[in-house]
C-alpha cells in the first residue's frame, strides 16, 4: 500500500491519501521495519496518516471518511491477502446490513479475484446471495473501470432496511 500511497501523492497530493493503522501495526509501517526506529510516516511521500487502537476503530473510520468523501467514494481491493479479504467482506457486509452504502470494487489484475466472484455467483445460485445483493460488490479490470464503477454505484434494492442510529 506503500506504493500506491506514494504514486497517489506524487499525482494529486498528500491530501488525496489517508492511511488509517491500528497501533500494533505501526511497528511494520515505512521505516519501522527496522528494531529499534522510530516510525516516522512521511505526509509528504505518503499522505496523512491516522493511528487508531485497534482493527475495528480502522475500519469505521475508513468507512466514515469513505461517506463523508460523497459521491464516486468507495472501497477498492487490491490484491492481497488475509487482511485484505477480510476488511473487503466486511464492508460489503455493511453494505447489505445498510451500515454503509458505498461501492466496493475488486480490481481483479490478471484473475486474482476470479475465484471470489465464482463463489459469489455459486452463493447466488445456491440461494445464499440475493442478485441485487450480488451487486454489491462489483468487478473492474482496469483502472478506468474501477473509477467507472465507483461513479455508477447503485445501491442494491434488496440491502437490509435496518435502524443502525444510536449504535456507537
Amino acid at each position: 500500500m506503500g506504493e500506491v500511497a506514494k504514486t497517489l501523492v506524487s499525482l494529486s497530493g498528500s491530501s488525496s491519501v489517508h492511511g488509517i493503522t491500528p497501533k500494533a501495526l505501526m511497528k511494520y509501517e515505512r521505516t519501522g521495519r527496522d528494531a529499534g526506529k522510530p516510525v516516522v510516516i512521511d505526509e509528504a511521500t505518503y499522505g496523512r496518516s491516522t493511528v487508531v487502537q485497534d482493527m475495528h476503530a480502522r475500519k469505521t473510520m475508513m468507512a466514515q471518511c469513505v461517506k463523508e468523501g460523497g459521491p464516486g467514494s468507495g472501497f477498492v481491493a487490491l490484491s492481497g491477502g488475509w487482511g485484505t479479504m477480510e476488511e473487503l467482506m466486511e464492508m460489503v457486509t455493511w453494505n447489505q446490513l445498510g451500515i454503509q452504502e458505498a461501492g466496493s470494487v475488486v480490481f481483479n489484475v490478471e484473475g486474482f479475484y476470479d475465484g471470489l466472484l465464482t463463489w459469489a455467483n455459486n452463493a447466488v445460485k445456491e440461494g445464499f446471495i440475493s442478485k441485487g445483493n450480488r451487486e454489491i460488490l462489483v468487478e473492474a479490470l482496469t483502472a478506468e473501470e474501477v473509477v467507472k464503477a465507483l461513479r455508477e454505484y447503485k445501491i442494491s434494492p434488496d440491502r437490509l432496511k435496518l435502524d443502525w442510529s444510536g449504535m456507537e
